[in-house]
């Protein structure tokens, strides 16, 4: 039972501060990030 509740705890705590990222427009930050990565893999950028 104790487990249940912390894995509950921790799984809305979790998309709590996923959906904190997004509104705060970190989300998109990280994108760009990846795709200039992506990018300089193949070596276009």
């Amino acid at each position: 039972m104790k487990h249940s509740i912390i894995r509950r705890t921790l799984i809305v705590c979790g998309i709590g501060l996923m959906v904190l990222g997004i509104y705060r427009g970190e989300a998109a930050m990280i994108w760009q990030k990846a795709v200039y990565v992506c990018l300089e893999c193949i070596g276009i950028g």
